[in-house]
This record gives structure tokens, sequence and C-alpha cells, in this order.
């Protein structure tokens, strides 16, 4: 008698109640047929627990895993990404009755864009374990990414260990992409297995539940991490000393004390992808489909650096921004301002007699300034120190890229030999610190004046500064000095752009504070300042910032006359755009024999082309709230479940799956940004569960009021909804929402009141499917 396969069933002993039903469910299972037989590993994680090695070897033996996710179990999580990069199937299950874990699975994202079955009692789980069980793991295989070859799980919190991980990769001259929380609330399975396959090397960190968000970040650390493992690619797991990780990653999770120490793992981390970048591709490992074969960029613009050209849709915006005509971008989260901040850069520099100094500042680097002198000042003393402060910034960022641009040339070249020296000895001077990239640099800088800060003047508030009291405080140059050379080195050059992009990232949408509009306000004033001295000296200067609309609107709303600025506004209003912004990525993905085919027929080559009697793609566009990186990220998931069953194109089932866990980031994205504005709507959106996708007046009152919103607040949360794109005013001709009227909130507002009761409002249907939310027969 031959040997049954075996299946390993990994799940956690949190609940000895479910843990009993599994074990039960197992035992009938094996009882019942000889076709597998399940072996169970009850997982406590607890000292004298064996080695991890059973458990690895256990899985590489098994015909397929099955992983119970009732409960996230950190090391079961590992398991279940190490099963799949093992090249396992991963049978995920959870107990119906149970809650469990669920609204930390909705968090974190991965197991519904995985799939898995859900049982009632022990006769029903072992109903599935006896039913077959198609063993066929998941496609993973890709060739190495080679421009960006390291995949980095970005930590919820930017401190100062998160920018060493960073910093230190692009010091050792890797390029990364990255799941970053604050861009993609939730982390699709699909996504991550793509990562990781075109990774050279992973980095991933582990974090105490002192940090925000801490649990769902280390279940995607954990996942990605057994990913990386199962296929065998270098990674690196990062754990402060005072934690003690999951018992599966206990022995390879590197322990530091001090943000410093992050710099000699990742030192050592740089080898191991150096050697494994060397090897030669290894070879793809299924027999991948054209949909599966399909590489159409990434939703997120960072992760997409190297390609991203290849693709980029030139609009207006961007030939006005090349042109020097704006020093204001303005879009909001998700519309392309980093795309354009990328393609403006890199269009520029292009020439070598340009000097582009390119800034992604992120609001933790200015955190010690701000809570430790500004919160002190007076207004008038703020703007005076912060304008001076960025102007210093930009003066030094610009000797810096002088330097870093001819350090390779000055030697040979007589012109600037001279120069160049004379520069650097302005640049490089006492107590200041030239190295590590720009956010360290910034780091550096804000905690030196802050110190300087506090040895000098009381943390009092109402203090006021004097100019010379300013300059003592912030400067370590002589500035005239330094002006000078720069100067001087600028003549051989030809222009000087600096673009700033994130500053407002992790900022609250419409909930920015006093003090970061006025860093923003003086980080404009500056930026022109620069520009109108360079231009008197004869030298081309621009200065762009890149910012979010809600926050340009609200300087608007506290500073008249910055609505002369110059800007480029990247809201999108036209589904054609979104359509041919697809059919280029399609083209680059597909064939780019394919450039001169119509786009419909390019796209039924990978989708099938209607979908509950709609034409698909518009279909998709509709639902993205009119929002580049929405529309990419619907396509994803939606050609994510077409891979995970091997379907040669996008069917109506993978549509309906994609759509629906769409949704569920959409959910987690508004609720985030909604309870930062209005803390008493947590959970708004909930109590909309059920509901028809039309409400009069009367009804959406009541679902606020039940929400715990008060009276006085209700019209400012509707005027909300309406600015993200939930709700929409229902006409007889057409459904309007923010993005059909200009992103004008004003036409909405004066619609809905010029319609009074009988004014009808529309649920978006991008919200349906996660609300479960009932089509009316009116809905247009």
């Amino acid at each position: 008698m031959t040997t049954p396969p075996t299946a390993f069933v990994a799940y956690p002993s949190t609940d000895k109640a479910l843990a009993t039903m599994i074990f039960d469910a197992i035992a009938q299972a094996n009882a019942k047929s000889n076709r597998i037989r399940y072996k169970p590993w009850e997982f406590n994680d607890i000292a004298g627990n064996p080695l991890i090695s059973p458990i690895l070897n256990g899985i590489g033996e098994s015909s397929f895993v099955v992983a119970d996710i009732t409960y996230l179990n950190p090391n079961v999580i590992y398991e279940i990404g190490f099963a799949i990069g093992n090249r396992k199937r991963a049978y995920l299950i959870r107990h119906s009755a149970t809650i469990g874990d669920k609204p930390l699975a909705q968090e974190a994202g991965i197991f519904d864009t995985l799939g898995y079955q859900q049982y009632d009692d022990i006769n029903g789980l072992s109903h599935y374990l006896t039913s077959y069980i198609n063993p066929e793991p998941l496609t993973f295989g890709s060739a190495i990414d080679r421009l960006t070859p390291v995949y980095v799980i970005e930590p919820p919190v930017t401190d100062q260990a998160a920018v060493m991980m960073t910093s230190r990769l692009k010091k050792a001259r890797y390029r990364y992409r990255s799941f970053n929380p604050t861009e993609d609330v939730r982390l699709s399975a699909v996504d991550a297995i793509r990562q990781v396959a075109a990774s050279a090397g992973v980095l991933v960190s582990l974090h105490d539940p002192s940090t925000m968000d801490w649990a769902a970040h280390n279940i995607r650390s954990l996942f990605v991490a057994g990913l990386a493992q199962g296929v065998g690619k270098p990674i690196l797991i990062l754990c402060p000393h005072d934690y003690t990780a999951p018992l599966d990653v206990r022995d390879a999770a590197k322990m530091y004390r001090h943000p410093d120490d992050i710099a000699e793992h990742i030192a050592n981390l740089a080898l191991e992808i150096t050697d494994y970048s060397q090897r030669a591709d290894p070879p793809v490992m299924d027999a991948e489909t054209l949909l599966q074969s399909l590489r159409m960029g990434d939703p997120t613009a960072e992760n997409e650096m190297a390609t991203l050209a290849n693709y980029f849709l030139r609009t207006d915006q961007y030939s006005r921004a090349v042109h020097g005509e704006v020093n204001l971008v303005v879009g909001r989260k998700g519309s392309g301002k980093t795309a354009l901040f990328i393609q403006v850069r890199d269009k520029i520099r292009n020439d070598k007699r340009n000097i582009v100094v390119d800034l992604k500042p992120e609001g933790y680097q200015l955190l010690k300034l701000k809570e430790e002198i500004l919160s002190y000042l007076t207004e008038g003393a703020r703007q005076h120190l912060i304008t001076a402060f960025w102007e210093y910034l930009l003066l030094l960022e610009v000797a810096y890229k002088i330097l870093e641009k001819d350090r390779p040339i000055y030697k040979f070249n007589h012109e600037i030999r001279d120069l160049y020296l004379e520069l650097e000895e302005a640049y490089k001077v006492e107590n200041f610190s030239a190295e590590g990239d720009f956010s360290e640099r910034l780091l550096m800088l804000s905690q030196r004046i802050s110190e300087e800060y506090r040895a000098k003047f009381k943390q009092e508030t109402g203090q006021k500064l004097t100019t010379e009291q300013v300059s003592e405080l912030l400067y370590t140059h002589d500035i005239p000095k330094l002006r000078q050379r720069i100067s001087q080195c600028l003549k051989h050059k030809q222009s000087v752009w600096v673009l700033f992009d994130n500053l407002d990232k992790g900022w609250s949408t419409q909930g920015i504070d006093q003090i970061d509009a006025i860093v923003l306000r003086c980080l404009i004033d500056a930026g022109r300042k620069v520009e109108r001295d360079m231009q008197k000296s004869d030298y081309e200067f621009h200065c762009i910032v890149f910012v979010r609309n809600d926050v340009y609107e609200h300087l608007m709303q506290n500073s008249a006359d910055y609505g002369k600025e110059m800007r480029a506004v990247l809201d999108w209003t036209d589904s054609d755009l979104l359509q041919e912004m697809l059919r280029l990525r399609l083209v680059f993905g597909l064939d780019r024999t394919s450039v001169a085919m119509p786009f419909d027929q390019l796209w039924r080559t990978i989708c099938v082309s209607h979908y509950q009697g709609n034409e698909t793609s518009n279909y998709i566009i509709e639902r993205s709230l009119m929002r580049p990186r929405n529309m990419l990220k619907i396509f994803n998931h939606c050609r994510g479940f077409a891979n995970n069953f091997n379907h040669p194109k996008i069917t109506d089932q993978d549509i309906e799956k994609g759509l629906s866990a769409y949704s569920q980031d959409l959910l987690i994205d508004f609720e985030r940004e909604m309870t930062s504005v209005f803390p008493n709507a947590k959970d708004l959106l909930y109590y909309f569960i059920d509901v028809q996708g039309e409400l009069a007046r009367p009804q959406l009152e009541a679902i606020i009021h039940n929400a715990g919103v008060s009276a006085d607040e209700t019209d400012n949360v509707i005027n909300a909804l309406f600015y993200y794109g939930v709700l929409g005013l229902r006409l007889p001709e057409s459904d309007l929402y923010i993005y059909n009227v200009n992103y004008d909130p004003k036409i909405l507002r004066i619609r809905t009141q010029q319609l009074g009761s009988k004014a009808l409002f529309v649920i978006n249907p991008a919200f349906w499917p996660v609300l479960g939310i009932r089509a009316s027969s009116t809905i247009h």
C-alpha cells in the first residue's frame, strides 16, 4: 500500500475551544479518507517549543499547507508566507462564528486577496478537508528587477530608525521599492508575491505595542519575511532590542539598541544583495500566461521610478512644469503628484548642465523643531525663523548637489577645479555633518537647532527672536561666503531646479495645524526669495513645491496672496485621459508593436469586454474616484485574482472579487482620513452598511447622527463626504460627484441648498461591495 501524501495544518492555540475543534476535524478527516493525511501543528509561542526547523521541514514535505487565520498568530502568518515562497499551496480557513482577528486582517490586507474558506463546525471543516483541494501553488516567478532590486516594508511611524533604514539603503547605492502604509493602507498578497519575486533583497522590521498600528505592520512584515525566506531571497528582519520576536524568526531577526546599529545590519544585507544579484537570473518557475507576464508598473510612483518614463502620460501640467511656468503643483492623494515630480526631475537632469535638487522631506524630520521651538514662539518669530531655515537649507542643498555632480570631474577640469575646492571649503565646516542622504541631513540639522535653542533660550510660550538671534541659532556656515562660492560655480551651469515633494506627507487631510501651514508657507516664501536673488545674478532658478490640494486650500483661506502663485492642478476630470494612461501601460506591458492598436482591442486581450452589462474599462475607471492610483489598484486586484486561478484573462468573477478587495482598501483609507478631521465620526461609513444607494436628507442625517456626530457638525460631515467622493448628488440627467464639478465643493453645496427637501444623495458605487449597499430602482 502506498503512503498517502501529507498536508501540514498550522493553527494557533489562543482559543482552546477552536484549537480542539480544528484538531478533531483533522482526526475526522484522516479517518474518513486515505487520499491525504493531515499533520496538525498547534502553535504555542512559549519558551521550550521546538526550533523552527521541524516546522519548515514539515511544510517542505507537505503536498500543501492548511492554515487557520481566525486568530493571526505571528508564527502562522510567517509559515503561510514561507509555504507560498516554497512553492506550496496555502489553503486558508477561518471559523465563521468567531470574530477573532478579523478587524486586524482587514486592516493588514493579504488574506482577502489570497482568499479563504469559512467553516461553521467540526463537520464543516472535515468536509472541506476531505474534498478535493487543488495543490497547485500560486504563480511565483519573475526575473530580478535590477534597477530597483530591494523591497522594503516601511513602518507605520517614520522615526529615526525608519529614516536610517532607507537612507542606508540609498547610501549603499541600492534603489528600492516599498510598501508604504501612508500611501497604501493594505498590502495585497499578490503584490507582495510579485515584489518579493522581483527582488534581490528584502528589508522588513518588527515593532512593539508602543508603536502606532504595530500589529498590522508586523503581520505584513512576517508574511513578506516568510515569502522571502521560502523562495531563498536575502532578507533583513530588524527588531528593537527590547522586543521579543516571534519564535519562527527569533534567530533570524537582527536587534538594534540605537538607530546607528541599523547601519551595520544593512551593510551586511548589501553584501548579500550584491552576491545574489551577481548570479544569473533564476529560471522562470512557471509557464506564465499573457496576463501573468504583464508588467504595468506600480500604483505607487516611487516604486516605478526606473520604468515610469516608458508609459507616463505627458499632460499639460507636465509641460508647464518642465518649462518653469509653475511654482506649485497641486493635487489630491493618488492624483499623480509624485509621478509628475519624478518625470520633471528626470527630464531636467538629462541635461548635464542643469543642477537638480530633488528633496522629499517628511514631517518627522521637522518634528523636533515643531515641538521644541516653534510651539513656543510668536507667529512672527516662527515665520522669521522658518523662512530663514528653509533659505539656509536650500543654499546647503544646492551646494551639496554641485559638489556631488562635479566630484568625478573637477580634478580634470581646470575651469572648475579651484571653484570646486573653494565651495567644498565653504560647505564642509565644523559642527556640520554632510553625511547621509537628505533625510538624515535634514534630521541632524533640525536636531542641532533644537539643541542650540534649548541651551540658549527658555521653552516658554510667546518668545520673540531678533534677526541676530535667528542667525546665531541657525547658521554654522558663513552665509555670504557660501552664497558667493555657489554663485561662482553656477557660472558654469545652465539652470538650478529645486523640487520639493512629501512635505505634507502624513499631515491630516483638512486638519493641518497652524504651525504646519506656516512651515509650508515659509518654504514657498524662501523658494521665491532664493529665486529672486539668483535671477538678479542672471542665473536661471526654479523652485517647485508639490502639495495636496486640501493643504493648498488651507493656505488660500489663511493667506489670500497665495492665490497669485503659478500652479498646475492635477485633479482628473476626464475619463478618456485615464483610459489613455491605461493604454500606454498596456502597450508597454504587452508588446511595443501594439502601440497603434485601438484601446478596445488591447483591453480585450487581457479582460472580458463587459461586466453586468457595462464596458469593463469604463466600469473600473468610474469606481476609481478619478484617481490614477486607484484605477491601477483596481486593475491589480482583478488581475491578481485572475492569476491566482490561472485565468488567461480577467473574468467577471475576478472583477467582482477585485472590486471587493479595493472597496475594503477605500473604506480603511477613508476612515483614517475622516477620523483625523472629525474624531467623533469614527467608524462613520460602517453605519451605511446595508442601506440603499440613494438617500433622502432625513435618512442621511439619521445615519450620521447614529454614528455619534452632533447636529451642529452634520453639514460639515456631509461636505466632507462630498469632498472625498463618498457622496454624490442625484440629478435627473446624471449623478454628480466632486470630480464631475471640477472639484469645486461649492457647486454641490449650493445645488443641495437649491433642491432643499427634494435633494437626493447617492453613495459612490466604489464603496458598495464593502458596505453591502443595495441599489435603488432609480440608480443612474
